[in-house]
């Protein structure tokens, strides 16, 4: 059976909206390390419908970081959504939110998810994410789509953490089935 893990870059405020204009100044080889661990344990990557639309037409044709898109570009790849028919990306299967845990079910390895941020809260609220990782920048973006924006409570339960030499906090939860919710 598979484990579902969602990965974040996430500010200290909880946005996690592009990312790609405040995280760099903190990526180090530390950050890179726990990418590429992920990356090796993958057996397939899943994402929401606007996280597809996104990736795909930038993973499909850009001339930049080849080694990464050749990762991406032939990974096994589900799609969240209700609507959405077909898949044109490569090695892409259309999953509906109900075949979500028959698709845990099925494989093997760990399905990790890198955004999708709705995705995500939906995944948390049905009992079907197995691990959230959270690389926390020391920043405050003051804008932009939280991770978490009007949620009901999950306890989640701490199971490491370290301190990189950028300030980032790498953080993995996983939910805590033991800790009563809140009122």
């Amino acid at each position: 059976m598979a484990k579902l893990i969602a990965n974040f870059f996430i500010s200290l405020d909880g946005v996690v909206e592009s990312p790609d204009q405040w995280h760099y100044p903190y990526w180090n080889d530390e950050m890179g390390a726990v990418i590429q661990a992920g990356l090796q344990t993958q057996a397939a990557m899943l994402m929401g419908r606007k996280l597809y639309d996104e990736s795909s037409a930038y993973w499909t044709t850009t001339d930049q970081d080849q080694e990464i898109a050749a990762i991406f570009n032939s990974a096994p790849k589900y799609v969240v959504s209700s609507t959405m028919e077909k898949a044109d990306w490569n090695n892409t299967t259309v999953v509906r939110p109900e075949g979500i845990r028959d698709l845990k079910q099925r494989l093997d390895g760990d399905i990790q998810m890198s955004g999708s941020a709705t995705t995500v809260r939906w995944l948390l609220a049905n009992g079907l994410l197995d691990e959230l990782t959270l690389l926390v920048h020391p920043i405050v973006v003051g804008r932009g789509q939280r991770l978490f924006e009007d949620t009901p409570a999950h306890p989640l339960k701490l199971v490491k953490s370290e301190t990189f030499e950028t300030g980032v906090l790498h953080l993995v939860y996983t939910p805590d089935s033991d800790q009563k919710t809140p009122l």
